[in-house]
């Protein structure tokens, strides 16, 4: 997961700098920021922050490992080549798909609507529209002062959170309603920014738009039964 993470950034920058491309905006991830076990609570989460290499490795979350490794080579190489290269880190994106099979960020959401998750975890995570993160590549491509790192996030929500948006939208499936673990705290989501992004002109659309999104888009492809009382499209207020 490493080695192909680090070599393909390397070969993109060294074939736009070969070809004298103007800009290169690398899709990096959340995993080269969020992981750090050292960070402070209440630190604000953006793009001056870095996972911790040692941490991802002692605990094998290479994916994360090789986001690191492989955005730190990217900008390397980029700044010795002469390279102009933006960084954007989404987290994990939902919405439509564009493919007729299941990715991992779409399986997170359909476990709780087939029934095979009885409960739902005692954790967080960050969510954003794909639409959000395609028109921010848009951007970072078009605006000229833009330059370094960029967090692609609109909320950070607890997995109750989650199910409790489902199944306000789509009460016809089986979705959890307890936490597999009521002995902890609840965990608290924290606190981000996406003000770069923002400045450039992003309006983000809400997380609910995309959870619904999301379940619409497994409707339509045949990954989940249709309910006649719920098969009209709605747009979502922030």
């Amino acid at each position: 997961m490493v080695v192909p993470a680090v070599n393909g950034a390397k070969n993109v920058i060294t074939v736009a700098a070969n070809a004298k491309v103007r800009r290169v905006v690398l899709t990096s991830s959340i995993g080269a920021i969020y992981m750090d076990p050292n960070r402070d609570p209440e630190k604000v989460v953006d793009e001056t922050c870095w996972s911790d290499l040692e941490f991802c490795k002692n605990t094998k979350n290479w994916y994360c490992y090789g986001k690191v490794v492989s955005e730190q080579a990217a900008c390397d190489l980029a700044k010795e080549l002469g390279v102009d290269l933006v960084v954007i880190n989404p987290v994990l994106v939902l919405g439509p798909l564009l493919q007729p099979s299941l990715n991992a960020s779409v399986l997170h959401i359909m476990k709780y609507l087939t029934g095979s998750a009885k409960t739902y975890a005692n954790s967080i995570q960050a969510y954003v529209h794909v639409k959000d993160v395609a028109l921010a590549h848009i951007l970072l491509f078009e605006t000229p002062s833009a330059s370094g790192r960029y967090l692609c996030a609109e909320s950070v929500l607890h997995r109750g959170e989650v199910v409790e948006i489902l199944t306000k939208f789509f009460p016809e499936y089986p979705i959890p309603t307890k936490c597999s673990d009521e002995i902890n705290p609840r965990k608290k989501p924290y606190k981000f920014s996406n003000q770069r992004l923002k400045d450039l002109g992003l309006d983000f659309k809400p997380v609910k738009q995309a959870l619904y999104d999301t379940v619409k888009s497994l409707q339509e492809k045949g990954h989940l039964q249709v309910s006649p009382k719920n098969d009209g499209p709605i747009t979502i207020q922030s």
